[in-house]
């Protein structure tokens, strides 16, 4: 074999091999942007689910307002019998302790069982207190899991290209040209790997 046919088959088998480890970097890249792509479409329903639950409990808290600010103008104004105001001043009261109840848990829903300490949980989720994951965390689950998915796209699109150099300095005769060809695949697929192991630390996965 010439010197020239055994140079030819010596990078053939180089690119090849580049080929396939950058193939495979390629293949993590696209399953870590599937799967974080579908976490990010659950965090953004689990927040819109959470934050009508939150809005729900705001229409029930402003019932039990309406109901206490009621009895109290009936109150005030001597409507009621003397007889029965002490019944309704305990009525009052067990309509304000609601009206804290729900306050608790809009606040809960809102910000999370972990950020409004133990001392204020008073939903329960599955049989347990303290288990409620609150709106801004999802929104923020979201958000992070949508930076990380960007980042994915970023690393998919320089692994991608680096892929097409890697072709076609395959099919190229000339030494330089084959050579440049194969030098850019090598700098594009390590800026395509270093992008995607950035949207996995983003995505959280090595947390």
């Amino acid at each position: 074999m010439s010197d020239d046919g055994e140079k030819s088959s010596t990078f053939e088998m180089i690119c090849g091999l580049t080929l396939a480890v950058l193939a495979a970097v390629l293949a993590i890249t696209d399953l870590g942007a599937g799967k974080y792509g579908d976490d990010e479409i659950i965090a953004h329903n689990q927040k819109a689910n959470a934050f009508d639950w939150y809005q729900a409990k705001g229409i029930k808290q402003s019932l039990v307002e309406g109901q206490r600010d009621l009895l109290r103008i009936l109150l005030e104004s001597r409507v009621i019998p003397p007889e029965t105001e002490g019944r309704m001043g305990n009525l009052m009261s067990n309509l304000d302790l609601e009206i804290g109840r729900y306050k608790k848990e809009r606040k809960e829903i809102l910000l999370g069982s972990a950020a409004v300490g133990q001392e204020n949980w008073v939903l329960d989720e599955g049989g347990k207190l303290g288990q409620v994951k609150g709106a801004r965390e999802w929104e923020a689950e979201a958000a992070t899991l949508g930076a990380a998915g960007d980042t994915f796209d970023i690393a998919t699109f320089f692994l991608q290209i680096c892929l097409v150099m890697g072709a076609v300095s395959l099919l190229l005769k000339g030494e330089r040209m084959r050579n440049t060809f194969y030098g850019l695949m090598v700098l594009l697929g390590a800026v395509g790997a270093v992008y995607s192991v950035m949207a996995y630390v983003q995505a959280g996965a090595f947390g």
